[in-house]
């Protein structure tokens, strides 16, 4: 089991490096000076201390290894806007609200849609299984967005029992102002868990070693909980990394609607005031996390089904 974790963490490496050059080239394509926000031309002796300053004046791929460099150093460089603050400082200041409205969002799938589909998937055809595929596919209909201004509407406004304004300090702070935009994000991972591990129950309960199992005598218990349920796993695993990157990009969303400082915010302004060192270190960190997501299925396949330890 060492062994293979150790090669699928060597592995990363370089898909994290192409990660890198792929996003690099694509900003590299966008027109446009980062050094000004308005349209005036720049003195072309300030515009060329800039570029040596930054290492524009180099070929590119000079500046993506000063870039790679940068990154396995923490050190994305200025903020082209925000001349006081540096790319980590603002990664610093949002990450944590994002990276804390995802895992409560992951939270509402796991704690809710994972039992769902169990549950379901032991009574098929009872009330409860309607009930749980009903849910899951006004999750699936449903984006996030929409569900964010129906809660913010009925919940906040029209019932007020749940403030919208604002966002706890502090990470492991909660109170009654993260219940709306974590549900509002978790709603659709919540209904596609409950929804795939009710169809791999269900499916694996049919499988030959199963029914052995019962003939065995074995306890119901045990033939669910070690032979049904760890095989159903194996695909929510593998829908662990998707979804997380529809979680990031869902954050953005929900951050703006909800006014949650995270990163989502500060991307959407750096865009907008062209500053391309933030919108280059976010976009680099968001893509790391799901590649870094995507090691995680496999170490956890390994973990779940042991044959694929020894294919890989």
């Amino acid at each position: 089991m060492t062994t293979f974790i150790i090669r699928r963490v060597v592995w990363t490496i370089p898909v994290i490096l192409l990660v890198i050059l792929m996003t690099f080239l694509l900003m590299k394509q966008i027109k446009g000076n980062p050094f000004r926000h308005t349209e005036r031309n720049v003195p072309a002796a300030i515009q060329h201390n800039l570029e040596v300053k930054f290492h524009l004046d180099r070929p590119w791929y000079v500046q993506y290894a000063y870039y790679v460099k940068g990154v396995f150093t923490l050190d994305l460089g200025p903020s082209m806007t925000q001349r006081s603050r540096t790319v980590k400082d603002i990664v610093s200041d949002g990450f944590p609200r994002s990276l804390k409205l995802g895992l409560l969002a992951y939270l509402w799938a796991i704690v809710f849609g994972v039992p769902a589909g169990i549950l379901a998937a032991l009574r098929p055809n009872s009330i409860f299984d309607y009930f749980a595929m009903l849910f899951s596919s006004i999750g699936f209909a449903l984006p996030s967005f929409f569900v964010a201004t129906l809660l913010i509407y009925y919940v906040s406004v029209k019932a007020g029992l749940v403030p919208t304004s604002g966002w706890p300090a502090g990470f492991w702070t909660l109170d009654s102002r993260v219940i709306l935009p974590s549900f509002a994000l978790g709603l659709f991972p919540m209904a596609y868990f409950a929804r795939l591990v009710r169809g791999a129950m269900l499916e694996t309960m049919q499988q030959d070693y199963v029914r052995t199992a019962k003939a065995k005598g074995l306890r119901y218990r045990r033939v669910i909980g070690l032979h049904v349920l760890r095989n159903s796993l194996i695909p929510a695993v593998t829908a662990t990394a998707p979804l997380l990157g529809l979680i990031i990009t869902g954050t953005f969303v929900i951050e703006f609607i909800f006014s949650i400082p995270g990163i989502g915010r500060y991307f959407i302004n750096s865009v907008s005031n062209r500053d391309y060192s933030v919108v280059l270190g976010i976009t680099v960190l968001t893509s790391i996390i799901i590649v870094i997501a995507n090691l995680f299925v496999d170490i956890m396949y390994g973990v779940l089904d042991p044959r694929t330890r020894e294919s890989r």
